[in-house]
């Protein structure tokens, strides 16, 4: 923890906003970010603090019933949650539904004109807040909303800043091959795909002769409950550059847990404070090529920056973040129809259309892309990739092998991932537990976090999983090797939801590195990366007994699983390197003028 007045000031003014805009979600939010000996107090804060502590310890069942006597307080705890459907049954209890809670059920639930129709009339404080939050958010989803620009031909329009300030002075020349990265999130604070390719493009950059820099989301790490003052961190020679300001700009977000960009900092990144900071930091760095990863919001502030010092911009679409959004609900196709969906889908691609040149991860996003009316040659795949230390032997395993408790004749199957629903973790704690019940000595290793780790804690408990299942929440990314080192088999049982039909992970294809044998869901994604009996192996997604027949078959054929270890890791030290990665973005910038 590095805490100075600013963030402090910064932490205040976005505890303030989480607390003014939905208390119960406050609680929740407390749980996440508090200590573990701390969370235990919450419960001092009466039926929503226990249903909090509940919740957070992945009793959802219990923590929903503690509140089942009042419906109000019900359907207010199951929306902080992200609960829909039980906020929805809560609510027809009620007659009417207090405005302030339909209004909020039907955002979530992607009705952005009827949500503000809840609150006509409306009385009271929370309505009024929560009509101006969310008429902010609807204008921020709006394509012609806020401040608009036309760039040069064929740009679509993007928010800029204060449209009514006169521009800065552009920057005295670019430093020709100086890159500025604009991401979500980033190393060290958080561990996951999105940032460690991030760092690792910067640092095969860096060594191709770019120089680059890398920008974080305004107010991050802050906004994630880490209490980090500091504007510059280095990392491995990397600068990261971080957007502190003193209070998060804009309204505040009452509706953000509803929407695809939940969590991206949409409305604090393009906002003014988010914009002067970043405008400063380019004047400082003048750098030749802005270079912005998804989601919109970081696009759009790459864009007004270009506005303002005619920079090129590249826009790496390293998913379809609507997509992520309607795979956590089982109602997929209705909600592919609503107002927020088809919203965020629309600026995405009017984000493609108003890309210089536009960077995706593979052959099935190229083509979504494509699909959107985005010339295929303004489209460049950039897949993921490995270091060259992921095709090093990996190391010895028999220290952490010992202090997790696995026996040396045990079986195991795992993942490295963030423990979100769509990466499907809860089949594969059904397939460990038919290969037990078959006899196979198997255990199941995930490592990570993430939202749904308690409740898969929860299940492999009623699986009888207790003992064999570990879960070792996340660990660094330089750790990463000597968990792999612990597994027979790396599964990636990923759902078959829109975005697992899209986007290629990254875990994977460090597993194949690593020579793991590896297997997969059968979904359009994953079969760019292992092809089956050649480099992995597939099964039928969200079917645990598809997985138990092929995990047991492999346990029986070793000869088999290194044979498909070593096809994986030839292929992957061939084609799927960061230094070959740097290539391509070197002559894309040089394309861009930007070399």
């Amino acid at each position: 923890m590095h805490p100075s007045p600013r963030a402090l000031s910064l932490a205040a003014s976005i505890a303030w906003r989480h607390a003014t805009a939905d208390p119960v979600r406050a609680l929740l939010l407390a749980w996440r970010v508090l200590p573990v000996p701390l969370r235990g107090w919450l419960r001092l804060a009466g039926p929503y603090g226990r249903a909090a502590v509940l919740w957070g310890a992945g009793e959802r069942d219990a923590s929903l019933a503690s509140l089942a006597a009042s419906p109000r307080r019900l359907a207010a705890f199951a929306l902080a949650a992200d609960q829909p459907a039980a906020a929805a049954a809560a609510l027809k209890r009620l007659d009417p539904a207090p405005p302030v809670l339909a209004a909020r059920l039907a955002w979530r639930e992607g009705r952005l004109a009827e949500a503000l129709r809840a609150l006509d009339g409306a009385p009271g404080r929370s309505a009024r807040r929560l009509r101006a939050a969310l008429t902010a958010e609807q204008f921020a989803l709006t394509p012609g909303g806020q401040s608009m620009i036309m760039g040069s031909f064929g740009r679509y329009p993007v928010e800029t800043a204060h449209d009514h300030e006169t521009a800065s002075p552009r920057p005295a020349p670019h430093v020709p091959g100086r890159v500025l990265h604009l991401v979500t999130d980033a190393l060290p604070v958080t561990s996951a795909g999105y940032t460690i390719r991030t760092h690792e493009i910067a640092l095969a950059q860096r060594d191709a002769g770019l120089d680059p820099h890398v920008a974080t989301r305004c107010g991050y790490p802050v906004i994630q409950g880490r209490i980090d003052g500091r504007r510059l961190v280095v990392l491995d020679g990397v600068p990261y550059h971080r957007l502190l300001p003193w209070r998060m700009p804009g309204a505040p977000s009452a509706g953000s847990s509803a929407g695809p960009s939940a969590g991206s900092g949409a409305g604090p990144s393009a906002g003014p404070g988010g914009f002067e900071l970043a405008a400063a930091l380019t004047r400082r760095l003048r750098p030749a090529v802005l270079h912005a990863a998804s989601n919109y919001a970081n696009a759009r502030l790459a864009f007004a920056l270009r506005e303002r010092y005619g920079l090129p911009v590249v826009y790496e679409v390293r998913g379809f973040w609507e997509d992520t959004w309607l795979s956590r609900y089982p109602d997929a196709a209705e909600r592919a129809a609503s107002e927020l969906y088809q919203r965020n889908r629309e600026l995405e691609t009017r984000c493609m259309l108003a890309a210089d040149l536009v960077v995706t991860l593979g052959e099935a996003m190229r083509e979504e892309i494509a699909a959107r009316g985005v010339p295929e040659e303004k489209i460049l795949i950039v897949p993921n990739a490995v270091s060259a230390e992921f095709l090093r032997p990996l190391p010895d395993a028999g220290h952490l092998r010992a202090e997790l408790g696995i026996m040396p004749d045990e079986y195991v199957a795992g993942v490295v991932t963030s423990l979100v629903p769509h990466e499907g973790i809860g089949t594969l704690l059904e397939a460990t537990a038919i290969l037990r019940a078959r006899g196979v000595p198997a255990r199941a290793l995930i490592v990570g976090d993430g939202p749904e780790r308690a409740a898969l804690q929860r299940q492999a408990a009623q699986a009888g999983l207790a003992g064999a299942a570990l879960f070792t929440g996340r660990v660094p990314a330089s750790e990463v090797r000597q968990f792999h080192a612990l597994l027979d088999v790396f599964v990636v049982p990923r759902t078959p939801d829109r975005v697992c039909q899209l986007v290629t992970p990254l875990k994977p294809v460090e597993a194949m590195a690593s020579g793991l044998c590896v297997v997969t869901s059968e979904v359009k994604a994953l079969t760019e990366i292992v092809k089956h009996e050649m480099t992995g192996m597939q099964t039928v997604p969200q079917d645990p007994v598809s997985l138990a027949d092929c995990l047991e078959h492999l346990k029986y054929s070793p000869d088999i699983r290194r044979k498909l270890g070593d096809n994986a890791r030839e292929w992957v030290a061939r084609d799927r390197t960061w230094t070959n990665n740097a290539a391509r973005y070197r002559d894309a910038y040089a394309h861009l003028g930007a070399t």
